[in-house]
């Protein structure tokens, strides 16, 4: 995929085909490698106390009911916290916590009422659907309601509302306060560490320019971007100005975008530069960890146009990290956080424009109506089981339904399996905490790897939690089995293979979406008006990013979709290289170099909106353009490998 559609002798359709035939079988590994990802020993320690300190407390005073329903609040806070700014992660547990609460007493109140209960399920799945568009925290939010709710079901026979609320809130308070308690001392410490780690992945970047690893180092450095101007810009949204700390991060964060520019520069052009420079980045990300001056920097006086502007930003951070007086600095760019009217407004929109979240509410709906009518008319033991399966693997979001199926129903049935077979074999009460404590260990470690490994670590800690009373039942592992595999047959059938259109997402809309914004940028940057490039930029690698993560989703599918996702991934690759080649040329027009001429511009922008006009006309792409400078031979090959892949598979998505 990295060589230029000329590399192969093959026409570019044949090319593609060959690609599409050797990666079909690709969705299965796409399907169960787990993703890297570091531990983080903090969020683990938390989980720990959070769900099996109520535990271990229930059983030392007597009363292993209250420290249960507690520890499934706790359950409720760990799984939703994160790492990050505290306000970020009061918002996203605080809300998360909350519809788990309203869901627990309603689904505690309806209790196990036949059809009633029927209808509530249903209509808060409908309701859960529906809000999932408004964000990843109402997403979140949405499952704990639908989840929390069929739990609640369960508990009604146990304790009473009030009761089950009370000790839930209890629980799920104890687990948001280990998670936020040391946002007094240490207020600021996330964002500093958010800002430090875009250092670290620009000294790794650099360091990779020239390898093959070098796209996956571009790819973090995009996301470590991505989540720091996040979080700054809705920190500074609320202070206006007052907070001299995260004033300096925001103009670090500013003053680097010549850094990054001048890095994807190297990185298009495969050079490394000096390993001074690259040392001169890590002591800056020490001291935006340390929030103090940076050590002097040895940084080269010579150099190519890249490597003298990746000296110049260098240069100017450390000058913001050693300034005492930030009153003369201008705060840019001015940024207004978006009231709760507008955010109101936008998701509006969002829903009321298309029928995607409507469509999947009703998917959503249809399917744990099945799971609930199933239950009413054949006599399951413990039904509740059969409906949790249904929502936690279709949970209310966008993305492959076969892939959760197959990896949260895989991993649920693994770990029913296994939580009732521990339940079986009937430990006494301290054995069962130090399983959920290792089993809590494990849940924020799995958690972002792969869905199915948490729903293998997830499952045996709600059995243990909710039939701890039912120790030594070997009844209770063939009722989870039987339970497990019925719930993800029902979203296979009715929410998969049933459903229209589910075997067959349209992505190309939004690949020419992607390349119409790759062709605003060129056409602002290879013009050489600085005025808006560096946000534009941004936006352009952000939207990359977010449809390289909707074609990985499609490559889990063993379907024409996924073929067609697997055809088209070499496009994404190519307008990154557009992008980077783009962003190389602007870089170098700002250290002196002669701007492209204006026509040759227009023909790379010219055959940009042609690739998105044939993606939505269904229709091959033109040839790639001829320009008569050597300048804008690096955008032109990378446009050549985009065509390539689009002429590749049948343009019907």
């Amino acid at each position: 995929m990295g060589a230029g559609p000329t590399a192969d002798p093959r026409p570019p359709g044949a090319q593609v085909r060959a690609a599409v035939d050797v990666a079909a079988p690709s969705w299965l590994t796409e399907l169960l490698v787990p993703v890297k990802a570091p531990i983080d020993w903090k969020r683990a320690v938390r989980a720990v106390a959070g769900i099996a300190g109520p535990v271990a407390i229930g059983i030392a005073t007597g009363h292993i009911l209250p420290g249960v329903l507690a520890a499934i609040g706790g359950m409720c806070g760990t799984v939703t916290s994160i790492s990050g700014p505290y306000r970020d992660r009061a918002r996203r547990s605080g809300f998360a916590v909350s519809a788990g609460a309203i869901g627990f007493f309603l689904g505690a109140l309806a209790g196990e009422h036949g059809w009633w209960t029927v209808v509530l399920v249903v209509g808060v799945a409908a309701f859960s659907g529906v809000i999932s568009a408004a964000g990843n925290n109402a997403s979140l939010a949405s499952l704990q309601l639908l989840v929390y709710l069929v739990l609640g079901t369960h508990e009604s026979t146990v304790v009473s509302p009030g009761t089950a609320l009370t000790w839930f809130a209890v629980g799920a308070g104890w687990a948001l306060l280990l998670s936020i308690g040391a946002w007094p001392l240490r207020a600021t410490a996330p964002e500093r560490e958010l800002v430090a780690v875009v250092f670290d992945r620009i000294a790794t970047l650099l360091t990779l320019s020239g390898t093959p690893a070098a796209r996956g180092g571009r790819h973090a450095l995009t996301t470590a971007l991505n989540k720091a101007y996040d979080a700054l810009l809705a920190a500074r949204s609320r202070l206006h100005g007052r907070d001299q700390v995260y004033r300096r991060l925001f103009l670090v964060l500013s003053d680097a975008t010549p850094v990054v520019e001048a890095s994807v520069a190297l990185l298009s052009g495969r050079h490394r530069p000096p390993k001074s420079v690259v040392d001169a980045v890590h002591t800056l990300a020490a001291a935006v960890r340390a929030d103090e001056p940076p050590v002097d920097l040895a940084l080269p006086e010579q150099g190519s146009p890249a490597v003298l502007t990746l000296v110049d930003g260098l240069r100017a951070v450390a000058a913001v990290l050693a300034d005492e007086d930030l009153a003369d600095r201008p705060d840019r760019p001015d940024h207004r956080r978006p009231g709760v009217r507008d955010r109101l407004d936008v998701w509006f929109d969002d829903v009321l424009a298309g029928p995607a979240a409507w469509l999947h509410a009703l998917r959503l709906a249809v399917c744990m109506a099945a799971a609930e009518v199933l239950t009413q008319l054949v006599p399951l033991e413990r039904s509740y089981w059969l409906a949790l399966t249904v929502a936690i693997v279709l949970k209310p979001d966008f993305g492959s339904v076969f892939a959760r199926a197959v990896q949260r129903g895989g991993g649920t049935l693994v770990g029913a399996v296994l939580g009732a077979g521990v339940l079986a074999l009937n430990p006494n009460g301290w054995v069962l905490v130090v399983l959920a404590a290792a089993i809590a260990f494990l849940l924020p470690i799995t958690q972002v790897r792969q869905f199915g490994m948490f729903s293998t670590t997830l499952t045996p800690l709600v059995i243990l939690l909710l039939e701890i009373g039912h120790a030594g039942s070997w009844e209770l592992l063939l009722a989870r089995v039987v339970d497990t595999l019925v719930g993800c047959a029902i979203v296979l059938v009715f929410g998969y293979l049933l459903w229209p259109g589910s075997r067959t997402p349209r992505i190309g809309g939004r690949l020419a979406d992607a390349v119409d914004a790759v062709a605003d940028y060129a056409d602002l940057a290879l013009r050489a008006h600085p005025q808006g490039r560096n946000s534009l930029r941004r936006r352009t690698y952000r939207q990359l990013s977010d449809l390289r993560t909707e074609l990985q989703r499609v490559l889990v599918e063993p379907s024409a979709a996924g073929r067609l996702a697997a055809a088209w991934y070499p496009a994404i690759i190519g307008l990154e290289r557009v992008t980077g080649s783009v962003t190389k040329v602007a870089v170098e027009i700002g250290r002196g170099d002669p701007v492209a001429p204006g026509d040759d511009v227009d023909l790379v922008v010219a055959a940009l909106r042609d690739i998105a006009d044939a993606v939505r006309a269904e229709r091959p792409p033109a040839d790639p353009p001829k320009v008569g400078v050597e300048q804008l031979a690096g955008a032109v090959s990378n446009i050549g490998v985009v065509v390539s892949a689009i002429r590749g598979p049948d343009l019907k998505d």
